[in-house]
């Protein structure tokens, strides 16, 4: 008896039909073997079990569009249902970017299609002025500050709003009373000898709404011998950008703060945003085409460490007092996938005298947040979050330490909604608390 065979399609002999340095790789995604590797690690998979929510269909959707059987537009959609959160390019055995090559495929969606108004006044006009991003928080400082936000949490009627309204309200936690590009000085001096001359890259969310553990994170460089630089012109890293297909702006950001930063001698850029490392560093592979600054951000990127990754690579000042708490790690997808930064964080929270690391299962899984991911796709979002407080609940743990901005908001609002009786801060928190670190805002 015969047995029936999965047809194979024709190898496509042409030449890819979207071309240029912001083109997804065809080659790159012609090295997909179809293995499968990918599909257990792939949190939209989990939750939705069909082949066009993993990273293999993802693959091949774009390999249709190259290849002219699907049109941009016909699958437009479901490279927006993708996390970009890399765990697929964490296993690949063949080296097959899926999470960048999709990103690719958004600037291709976006080129060609008009932007919603409002979409692109917040990445074209208040993302890139640092003055009018923080004067846009002031309407919710004033939210807080006046008791409504206590209000419509405790009689429900934030309810009546649309939903998306809803999912940004239950994100938001207590701000702080200064932006810190205005709170911080210029230069922070070592404390001791100077090793180290260390810019500072200020994340658009650390700086406007967890400002108190960016200032923690320069005065923990500064007990480490480094002089910090604050270049107070500087612009978001892009990452907002890159996400939603805007490489035209993510290019202009990238361009004007490696012309900045270029003006000091510095010996590393930190930043304490794993979202802003990760796009800092990509600098080099954006701008590999352009003939002006090909060379400079090259050696620009080479100087960017993440805030865990730098203070597990110098000699770090021993913490002095005990931190008695059970900690668990969840890893941001843009400092484990995105930039290989795994056994650092935990480096840093191991020298924390007194603490307890505990792992949780799939600590490196994504928790829904993903940029706006939590907004645009709530609902599934909600269920990736629901396994990883599963996770976290499993541990023990009294304390979740996570390195990225969009992690600690989702998961103070997936503890706060579940009763979960868990803190939820920053590596460097604990490291500074050892320091006898405190700050005000």
């Amino acid at each position: 008896m015969e047995h029936s065979r999965i047809p194979t399609p024709p190898i496509y002999r042409g030449e890819p039909k979207l071309s240029g340095s912001d083109a997804p790789e065809y080659d790159n995604l012609l090295a997909c073997v179809k293995c499968a590797a990918c599909t257990p690690v792939c949190p939209t998979y989990a939750t939705d079990t069909i082949e066009i929510q993993g990273p293999r269909g993802r693959v091949q959707l774009m390999r249709a569009v190259d290849e002219g059987q699907l049109t941009i537009d016909s699958i437009a959609e479901h490279m927006y249902h993708c996390l970009d959160c890399r765990a697929c390019q964490t296993v690949c055995p063949s080296g097959v970017r899926v999470g960048e090559q999709v990103v690719r495929m958004r600037t291709m969606i976006e080129r060609d299609r008009s932007q919603p108004w409002l979409k692109r006044f917040i990445l074209q006009q208040v993302m890139t002025r640092p003055n009018v991003l923080e004067a846009s928080m002031w309407p919710l400082r004033f939210y807080q500050w006046l008791g409504i936000q206590r209000l419509m949490r405790a009689t429900g009627l934030l309810r009546l709003f649309p939903s998306v309204i809803q999912n940004m309200e239950r994100l938001l936690p207590p701000l702080p009373l200064t932006p810190l590009r205005r709170a911080l000085p210029e230069v922070t001096p070592a404390v001791g000898e100077q090793r180290y001359r260390v810019g500072f890259f200020l994340g658009c969310v650390m700086s406007l709404v967890f400002a108190k553990t960016s200032a923690k994170t320069v005065r923990v460089l500064a007990e480490n011998g480094c002089q910090v630089v604050l270049p107070k012109a500087q612009k978001c890293c892009g990452a907002p950008h890159a996400g939603e297909g805007d490489t035209d702006t993510l290019k202009q950001l990238a361009k004007h703060n490696v012309d900045l930063f270029e003006g000091y001698a510095l010996d590393y850029v930190v930043a304490d945003c794993a979202a802003c490392s990760a796009q800092t560093k990509e600098y080099a592979e954006l701008l590999r085409d352009d003939p002006v600054y090909a060379e400079r951000a090259h050696r620009f990127a080479a100087k960017v460490r993440d805030i865990t990754e730098l203070l597990a690579e110098i000699p770090l000042r021993e913490p002095l007092a005990e931190v008695r708490k059970k900690v668990t790690y969840h890893e941001a997808c843009h400092l484990c996938h995105a930039q290989g930064v795994s056994r650092q964080p935990r480096t840093v929270l191991n020298a924390v005298p007194g603490v307890d690391l505990v792992e949780m299962r799939e600590a490196s899984w994504c928790c829904g947040s993903a940029g706006v991911y939590n907004l645009t796709h709530a609902e599934r979002a909600e269920e990736i979050l629901d396994r990883k407080m599963e996770n976290i609940a499993a541990t023990g743990a009294d304390t979740v330490a996570a390195a990225n901005p969009g992690c600690l908001l989702q998961l103070m609002a997936g503890a706060r909604e579940r009763g979960l009786d868990v803190e939820v801060v920053h590596p460097v928190d604990l490291l500074a608390e050892s320091y006898g670190i405190s700050s005000k805002g």
